[in-house]
């Protein structure tokens, strides 16, 4: 059964968020990861925008104005101040190469196409086909937090995985209500000032961002 038009762009606008969270995964530049995680956002907010204009969901659009606010512009703002602030080297660390970090990710998107299958196959949205691609975001965002050992990649990663998720709700019923998508906003804006704040923490004590540090406190 062919597309319709908006359907198409939809999965376009899917593929892009698949394609930035891979340029995330192998991003070895702090500055960059951040502009990558900036760019996924607007990805998302356009995605959102056409879904609503799709389907004649008035909340999506109110959807879309908290993600462009929220991810786009706010925490972006916030992670390149903390950027400076701390004095972060561009370069990240990672536990793994790229080149095994990247074979391990399409094996986690060939895992997550075949784990969307049956339910996409039992949904009436337009979005539908999109729902593997969700999924596949957030176990790339989830192995990008596994394999990262400073705390900002690793917060990166956190902020695209909830960007997948929300990506997933979605595709699977058109987003969720205003007030769950309105709490989640704010636990993530409250966490960032939280993390922004342990952060300096640890660079105060460990004069590093490197978690494994804090392995040192078992000894305290």
């Amino acid at each position: 059964m062919a597309l319709s038009l908006p359907s198409q762009f939809i999965n376009l606008l899917a593929a892009m968020m698949l394609l930035i969270a891979f340029a995330m995964l192998s991003q070895r530049r702090v500055l960059t990861l951040i502009n990558l995680f900036a760019l996924q956002g607007l990805t998302l907010t356009l995605s959102t925008l056409l879904v609503a204009w799709a389907t004649s969901q008035p909340h999506l659009y109110w959807s879309a104005l908290i993600t462009f606010l929220l991810k786009v512009l706010l925490l972006p703002w916030i992670l390149h101040r903390l950027v400076r602030k701390l004095n972060v080297k561009w370069d990240i660390e990672t536990l793994i190469n790229i080149p095994m970090t990247m074979i391990v990710g399409i094996v986690l998107v060939i895992l997550a196409f075949n784990l969307a299958l049956p339910i996409s196959a039992l949904a009436g949205t337009i979005t539908r086909s999109t729902l593997g691609i969700a999924l596949a975001i957030v176990l790339l965002a989830f192995l990008m937090m596994i394999t990262r050992s400073k705390a900002i990649p690793q917060v990166i990663g956190f902020l695209a995985m909830e960007n997948g998720l929300f990506f997933a709700a979605t595709s699977a019923t058109y987003g969720m209500p205003m007030v769950v998508e309105l709490g989640i906003a704010l636990d993530v804006l409250v966490g960032m000032v939280i993390l922004g704040v342990f952060f300096f923490q640890i660079r105060e004590h460990f004069d590093s961002l490197d978690i494994r540090h804090l392995e040192k406190l078992k000894e305290d």
